[in-house]
């Protein structure tokens, strides 16, 4: 405990490490899962953050390591993304594709559709719509990952909305069309 009676930061040990990841890797795995629409990928890059939690040893505050690893895990999400290898080939998965009961067809292409979606905003939208929506994070949290000021974050999931609302609309309208 610090002067203030606050909790000082802990170094990594095998036991915090171990709660760390059985409490956030699901979160972790989950957002790289939407972030890059690649279940082995996300697997890889969850395990890489991991690796570099015990790797490198960070210091970090009790309450804020969920922002950390978050932050690690967008960071090479990033780098896939950008890199040559990974925009040649085609995202998507075959289990989007099966054929089932309608609902749970109907059910598939809504979600595929709003992945697409998702994934045609640019990275400033995307990250802030998936740590939103799907991580559950709070404006301040977001602003604390990304290591943006929270007006910026509160105007680029506002931004974000509008535009994937529109993504969706035009979607929708063109398929409309289509029958």
């Amino acid at each position: 405990m610090s002067e203030r009676g606050q909790k000082l930061p802990e170094r990594m040990d095998d036991t915090r490490f171990e709660e760390l990841y059985a409490a956030y890797a699901t979160d972790v795995l989950r957002m790289c899962c939407f972030y890059l629409k690649d279940r082995q990928k996300a697997e890889d890059v969850t395990q890489d953050v991991f690796v570099k939690l015990i790797t490198s040893n960070p210091v970090l505050e009790p309450g804020k390591e969920k922002a950390w690893l978050l932050r690690v895990a967008l960071n090479r999400c990033r780098d896939l993304w950008r890199s040559a290898w990974l925009k040649r080939v085609v995202l998507g998965s075959a289990a989007m594709e099966r054929k089932s009961a309608p609902e749970m067809l109907n059910a598939a292409v809504e979600r595929r559709e709003m992945l697409e979606a998702i994934g045609k905003l640019k990275p400033d939208y995307r990250e802030v719509i998936l740590l939103h929506y799907y991580q559950g994070q709070e404006i301040r949290d977001i602003a604390q990952i990304l290591g943006a000021p929270e007006g910026t974050v509160a105007s680029r999931l506002s931004r974000g909305r509008k535009l994937l609302g529109a993504i969706l609309k035009e979607t929708w309208e063109s398929s409309d069309t289509e029958e």
